[in-house]
């Protein structure tokens, strides 16, 4: 409760007072008392209301939220310039009343639903796009009265700015930029360019009329039943574009699959194969120089059993003897076969011719 509440408590009790002492003054009256010691207090009494009442009359007490504007009896043009400010203030009792205005944030709502719009029943926008298509805009407008300029709003409009302002120049605004934008573009790609020109048209228009816009909602698009109807056989035929397309490619990426991993399989047979093929290569090799190697040792040997042989023609007839079982005690050759063994020579006899007894 602030000053000037107080003060016009005092002032409505302050006649109850003036009655108390007037009632008090008539019994007393009555009864045939002297009343000249009630005067003063009566008189007392209807002073003290009439300075308390003069004193409320005064006293304006504005809330930070708030600006008030003082029609003036004393001033040349019925007003004072300037709005009062928040706090306790004063005007001229009685040659001087106050009109207040909130400068808090306010919404108003033009919605299809009754008990979302500021007027009750189906009070959306209906708006024409480029295309010829009718649509229903369910918007919000938040708005605030413009601090410097509440006295210009009183003179202009005074209470009735929402009916005479944010309403018709908001429904305005939105039928005139629809008209600019295809009925898809609404409601799709165009959506946020949609909302932002009207912003600034209802911005620009409130500006003119004292009046500040804080944001604008685009709440709601409804179409008609008709391109409604149309609009869901679309989207259908595109799922089922959308579905179709999906198989395809999951097909084509089962066959990329397939593919690849055919391709795969191809490459590490190639792989297993050029592996086979040099490690028979390799293989071929290491034979090779492995019969290299036994040939040469062959011939090396062969070599050292010729020189051996050539130094000592008797070891290849020791060697066959100690191949021999050591039971052989008669060994058969062919007639035609040479000895294996150098027979020694045996000197032969002359001849001598054979005597005859005498």
């Amino acid at each position: 409760m602030n000053v000037a509440n107080v003060v016009q408590l005092l002032a409505g009790a302050s006649w109850l007072i003036v009655i108390g002492a007037v009632v008090i003054a008539g019994l007393t009256l009555a009864r045939g008392g002297k009343v000249g010691g009630m005067v003063p207090l009566v008189i007392g009494a209807v002073v003290l209301a009439l300075v308390l009442n003069v004193t409320a009359a005064g006293l304006v007490f504005i809330e930070p939220q708030e600006r008030v504007v003082v029609i003036s009896a004393i001033q040349p043009r019925g007003y004072r310039e300037q709005a009062l400010e928040p706090g306790l203030q004063w005007i001229v009792p009685f040659v001087e009343s106050v009109r207040t205005y909130s400068i808090s944030r306010q919404t108003y709502t033009m919605s299809r639903v009754t008990s979302e719009g500021e007027v009750q029943g189906d009070d959306s926008i209906e708006a024409r796009t480029s295309d010829g298509q009718q649509v229903n805009i369910d918007a919000s407008v938040i708005y605030q009265v413009d601090p410097a300029k509440v006295v210009d709003l009183h003179i202009i409009w005074q209470g009735g700015y929402e009916a005479g302002v944010i309403r018709p120049l908001s429904r305005s605004a939105i039928r005139d930029v629809a008209s600019q934008y295809g009925v898809e573009q609404i409601v799709t790609s165009k959506r946020v360019e949609f909302v932002a020109e009207v912003t600034e048209q209802i911005a620009a228009t409130l500006a003119k009329n004292n009046l500040l816009l804080v944001d604008f909602l685009l709440r709601d698009i409804k179409f008609t039943e008709q391109y409604a109807e149309a609009v869901e056989q679309k989207q259908i035929a595109e799922q089922l574009a959308q579905q179709a397309q999906f198989v395809v490619e999951q097909r084509k990426q089962e066959a990329e699959q397939a593919r690849q991993v055919a391709e795969g399989q191809a490459d590490a047979a190639v792989i297993a194969s050029k592996a086979k093929a040099e490690a028979l290569v390799i293989q071929a090799k290491a034979e090779a120089e492995a019969r290299l190697l036994q040939a040469g040792a062959e011939a090396t040997a062969l070599k050292q059993i010729a020189e051996a042989l050539n130094d000592n023609p008797d070891l290849i007839q020791y060697t066959y003897v100690q191949k021999l079982g050591s039971n052989v005690q008669v060994m058969l050759v062919p007639s035609n076969s040479p000895y294996l063994f150098n027979l020694p020579e045996t000197p032969t006899a002359p001849a001598t011719a054979p005597t005859t007894p005498e």
